[in-house]
């Protein structure tokens, strides 16, 4: 049954009207799948000269023992981010006399076959056979090969497990990002080392190897309730549309903006409802992370706030530019039928303006939670907020009237260039570098407290002329709409 369902693929891949250009894609991913795994080997190999040579003072196996977690932990948050889920077409099988194990398996295996899979042991698996091997004995250094390629195993099946569960429970993500949050806030005040645990955990490993048995069992349970919870949900998606759900669009906090709000909750359930634009959300919410690698406390003391602030424009603002950068393709596939309807422009743009502030809004409470890390850095952040919601805004949907490129929302983002042209390749960069020009100005001439006041003034002067750009971005619209709509059309 799995060489037939590969068989399967391979026809409809064959078959597509887009092969050759898949196949261009694949091939581009293969060379650095290749190379990412060259530079693994690398360094796998040369770790034992690397270790000594960055912690000199350091035991080598202390050093190793340090870094598995603290790796794996890495490798999960990238495999939320970059890692697809598994897909089938099975409603073409749900008539046919095939039990769901055999295509819950099917999926599973596939699952295995991911480059993330492939890493740890490049990376791992030399050093543990040219140093553990030699050092505390072949036993000792099967055993930990085994524990690291459980721990792979797991990651996968737990990645996967957690994507599955947010796709149906907004809640469960929350939790989620809180408890990551917490975790990052605990390892950046030294109170908690993921290092640590991990170091302690593969010195008892090295002393009593048969406690590596329990990384292989933790690695069988996830696979198990993955299993479970992919048989108990495999035609989730297929049978409950139009059941169990509202057919309002209405949010009721989205109320008190009319026609605006309508439009605003029914693109908000565009998002919830659709892989592409669901898994381009969710990899944004990642970048909230950001602050551990650019608020520093040795610049925050020297008021050097350059860097960090191009940090916080990307927390505060990353669904403006990451989600807006294809805007209007999201709404490809209706197009001529929001070109036909009684629908204004000007309300339709103002819709997209709600909601660029409300994802910023809420994305600057949560990043807020890096103010316990120094005061200075609620400024910095405040006057990104109203850059983005000022400036950043207007500055995409204006370059979005000059996208020509439709979104299939059925399928993934990571890897995928659908919907990618050169409108959407350079937005990122006037978005991310006015403020940087903006602030370094005024910090040049004046002092750095000065420069973010400049740019959160600006952006509230943005914010305040709203009604102004959303005229002028109806004009620009009204201008292309019709070779937008060409655009959108071309599959």
């Amino acid at each position: 049954m799995l060489f037939t369902f590969l068989g399967h693929q391979w026809i409809a891949f064959t078959r597509s009207r887009g092969k050759n250009t898949n196949i261009v894609v694949q091939v581009i991913m293969g060379l650095a799948i290749l190379y990412l795994l060259a530079c693994a080997v690398a360094a796998g190999v040369f770790m034992g000269k690397i270790l000594p040579a960055a912690f000199p003072n350091k035991d080598v196996i202390v050093v190793f023992n340090g870094l598995i977690l603290y790796y794996f932990v890495l490798e999960f948050l990238s495999r939320l981010q970059l890692q697809e889920l598994p897909t089938l077409s099975v409603v073409p099988y749900l008539h046919l006399n095939i039990p769901k194990k055999k295509i819950v398996g099917f999926l599973n295996i596939r699952a295995l076959f991911s480059a993330f899979n492939l890493i740890p042991v490049f990376i791992f698996f030399p050093f543990c056979l040219m140093n553990i091997s030699g050092k505390l004995g072949v036993s000792v250094a099967l055993m930990y090969l085994l524990s690291i390629l459980s721990l792979s195993v797991f990651n996968n099946y737990l990645a996967l497990y957690v994507k599955r569960i947010s796709m149906v429970n907004m809640i469960f993500v929350a939790t989620g990002l809180f408890l990551l949050s917490a975790l990052g806030l605990l390892e950046y005040f030294k109170v908690f080392s993921i290092a640590a645990v991990s170091n302690t955990v593969f010195s008892h490993i090295a002393v009593f190897p048969a406690l590596a048995l329990v990384f292989p069992v933790l690695a069988a349970v996830i696979f198990m309730v993955n299993s479970r919870y992919l048989s108990n949900n495999l035609y989730a998606e297929e049978l409950s549309s139009g059941e169990k759900r509202k057919s309002s669009t209405d949010y009721p906090f989205l109320d008190r903006f009319g026609e605006v709000g309508a439009l605003a909750a029914v693109e908000i359930k565009l998002i919830l409802r659709n892989k592409r634009s669901k898994s381009t959300v969710s990899k944004g919410l990642l970048f909230v992370f950001y602050g551990f690698l650019f608020y520093k406390t040795q610049f925050l003391d020297k008021n050097q706030f350059l860097m960090m602030i191009f940090a916080a424009v990307f927390m505060t603002g990353n669904m403006v530019m990451l989600y807006g950068q294809f805007m209007f393709g999201w709404q490809s596939a209706e197009f001529d039928g929001i070109l036909t309807s009684r629908i204004s422009i000007k309300t339709f743009i103002k819709a997209k303006f709600l909601l660029f502030t409300l994802s910023s809004t809420v994305l600057t409470l949560v990043v807020s939670l890096y103010g316990f890390i120094s005061w200075k850095i609620l400024l910095i952040q405040f006057a990104a907020y109203l850059y983005s919601v000022g400036i950043a805004s207007v500055m995409v949907l204006y370059m979005a009237t000059r996208n020509y490129k439709g979104i299939d929302l059925s399928k993934g983002s990571s890897f995928n260039f659908q919907g990618v042209g050169a409108t959407s390749m350079i937005m990122g960069l006037p978005v991310l570098l006015t403020p940087l020009a903006i602030y370094g100005l005024v910090n040049y001439l004046s002092n750095p407290f000065w420069g973010l006041a400049a740019l959160g003034l600006i952006g509230l002067a943005g914010l305040f002329t709203r009604n102004y750009w959303v005229d002028i971005l109806v004009k620009e619209f009204n201008k292309r709409k019709h070779k937008i709509a060409e655009g959108f059309r071309e599959k």
